[in-house]
Parts: C-alpha cells; structure tokens; sequence
C-alpha cells in the first residue's frame, strides 16, 4: 500500500498518454496522492480535465503559472517519487542533458526524490544510438526504467517502445517505495521464459510463438519478494529483469543444460514454450529451393523433456512448476500433464486467443488438491499472485 505517499506523475507526448488515467486510478486505489503535470505534448492525447478529474487535484502543465502558484523547486521537493508515464525520447534527452525549458523538464532537474521513467515511443526511436545512450545516461545517474515493453505499436509495425502496462508500472512503483515482505529471502528459484529455436539450417528454426512476457514478469515477481532468482530466457526481445540473474540460450538442449547448471534451487517454475521437436539432422548450409524439386524432408528428433528432467532431478528443486498452453480441454490436459512430468503444480491457460504475446492472461492452477480458477488479469497480476503463493507453500 501508498497511503499518504506522494506521487508526482509527468506525462509526456505519447499515443500511450492514455494508460496514465488507469495508472493514477491504481495509485490512488493504493492510498496515494498524485499530483500530475501535462507537457505540451502529452496535451495533445490526454486533456487536462481528465487528469484533474481522476487525481483530483489541479493540474500543472505551465512553467510560469507554476512559479506564479507555489513555484517549480517545491513542486519537485512534494513527492516521495517523481514517475514520468509515458516518457518520450524529447524528454528523456532534456533530462539526460540537463535542459529546463518547461514545466517537467525543471522539475526533473530540481528534485531530489527518486524518479521512475517509462518510456513509449516508436521502436526505431527507443533503439536510436541517441536514445540508448541518454537512457543510459539516466540510468547511471540512478534513474529506474520499467519497460519498455514489445509488441505491436499504433502505427503498423511492432518492436521494442511500448509503454509498460499499469500494473507493471505499479509493481516498481511499490518496490521502490513500499518495499513488499520479502518472505522468498534466502530462497534460490530458477525460472525459464520465451520460446527455445531449433535450427533446421544456419537461417531457418523451429519454434514457438511465446513472446516470454509472463516467464520474465514471474521473476521480477520473485525477486520483489526477496527470492534470488536465475533466469533461463529463451530467444525474446525483453530487457532483462532487474536484480535478476540472466542466462540466454537458443535451443531446448542450451536450455536444459542452463537449468542444471542453476541447481540447487528451493523454486523452478518452468514458463517457457519449449519446442518438442527438432530436426534430427540440422543441415550446415541453407537449403536451397529448385524449380521442380519436391521440398525437402525433416526428419524429426525429441527434444530433452525439461519440465521431467527438473522434476525427477537428483537436485529437485522443493516446488516445481509447470505450464500448461492449451487450445483444447484445458484443464483435463493440464491435470495430466502434472502427473505425467511428476511437478507439484501446473500453471494452464488456453492460448487459442490472443495470450502469446498479448499482456492479460487467464490462468488455471492444477495442484494435487484440486483446480483453482482466476480471472483474466495482467501478466504482471498473475506473476505476483503467483509469487505470493509460492511464498505461502514454501512458508
């Protein structure tokens, strides 16, 4: 909880403005006073009527109207947190160059309080030279980043620049000031997220379609609650968790090897989409397409049973955690699957939909006392709410 904590919130020229209506109303659901200002560009998605009505508090967004008031210096001093929720590369490059020509960017300047930036922006943008060095710039200044996220944006192309759910945001923004119970401290869990790529030839692969959102929300969810946590992350285009231990690996036999590697773990919840097959024989040139020529023939191999081999491990981990992505008899599968790979629980969700890659997800948990049901909610819901559970069986 944020009772009584104040929070002073930016927001910048994005399409995305509009996520910081939802992220003031979970703020202030958590006890908070927010106190926003509005950049010219943020004006022209979100209106300063609507940022008034949901803080319910007057709105800053004029550099000279505010020293008029009560002056830019105590509205930096005000808050235990500054976040800046959607942050376009404009400001981002102000605040790494120390510019003060508005409102936000003086602000920015002047505060002593910890300040959490959430960047959107166009994905050629976020991966500009310019904006990775002013972001890291910041970050070496002792700035917090929470996203950005990937996916698809507004315009017709996808990639890294989308801002970081509400939920997520919200996840970092108690972190730093509402440091949860840490009762996972001392524990050690292996998590594994994204898909895995088996190569068919130096240009093709086999794969799935997980986009590793939930695997890598799942740790950062353990790592807030104390755990120390190796991340085993398949091919994604996610930042690494913060305060996470990341080992990157291609294919399900890097992957298993990692895994093994990680123990002893007290935890392991494997999340990523491990692909059951590869070709048996991967080909060491690109295989080349001939006018009349049949297309070629896979022969198929078994991949390492990661969920198995972890579970039946001489090093096994005390609780061990599946995942289950079905399209058809959710439930009935994933009861199977559990008693099948010898795991302590099975985490299922239909994937039928719009789950790979998409940032709700709606989960089932098999256990050997029965199926417990959860609403949709955000992946980065689900992962503390997982966390939290994992926390009250290992107590």
């Amino acid at each position: 909880m944020l009772v009584d904590r104040q929070i002073l919130l930016i927001v910048s020229g994005s399409i995305a403005a509009y996520k910081a209506l939802e992220l003031v109303r979970l703020l202030r659901k958590s006890g908070a006073t927010v106190h926003a200002v509005l950049t010219a560009g943020g004006a022209r998605f979100v209106t300063r009527e609507a940022l008034a009505g949901i803080t319910g508090q007057r709105v800053h967004d004029d550099l000279w109207a505010a020293e008029a008031e009560i002056g830019h210096i105590r509205l930096a001093r005000l808050p235990d947190l500054v976040v800046v929720a959607p942050a376009s590369a404009d400001l981002m490059a102000k605040y790494a160059h120390g510019r003060a020509d508005d409102l936000a960017s003086t602000i920015l300047l002047a505060t002593r309080a910890p300040v959490l930036i959430a960047p959107a922006m166009n994905p050629a943008m976020w991966e500009h030279p310019a904006t990775r060095a002013n972001a890291a710039t910041l970050a070496a200044r002792g700035v917090a980043y929470v996203g950005p996220a990937s996916g698809p944006m507004a315009e017709p192309e996808s990639g890294p620049g989308r801002l970081a759910e509400p939920a997520e945001i919200m996840v970092v923004i108690e972190a730093l000031l509402a440091p949860p119970a840490r009762p996972l401290a001392g524990r050690h869990a292996l998590v594994t997220s994204g898909p895995t790529h088996e190569p068919i030839d130096p240009v093709r692969y086999i794969a799935n379609r997980s986009s590793g959102k939930q695997g890598h929300a799942i740790a950062t969810a353990l790592a807030a609650l104390g755990a120390t946590v190796t991340l085993v992350a398949g091919p994604v285009a996610l930042p690494d968790p913060p305060g996470v231990t990341t080992v990157h690996v291609e294919s399900a036999r890097e992957m298993l090897a990692a895994c093994e590697a990680a123990l002893p773990a007290d935890i392991a919840v494997m999340a990523a989409a491990v692909a059951d097959w590869r070709v048996a024989h991967e080909a060491t040139q690109k295989l080349k397409k001939a006018a009349g020529a049949a297309a070629p023939t896979l022969t198929m191999a078994l991949n390492p049973d990661i969920l198995a081999g972890i579970a039946q491990h001489r090093l096994r981990p005390r609780l061990v955690i599946g995942f289950a992505a079905e399209t058809e008899r959710v439930v009935e599968h994933a009861i199977a699957k559990r008693q099948r790979k010898a795991c302590d629980w099975i985490v299922a969700n239909d994937v039928s939909g719009d789950v790979m890659g998409g940032d709700a997800n709606r989960v089932q948990i098999i256990t050997a006392d029965g199926v417990e049901e959860w609403p949709k909610m955000p992946k980065g819901e689900v992962a503390m709410r997982l966390a939290g559970r994992i926390a009250e069986a290992l107590a």
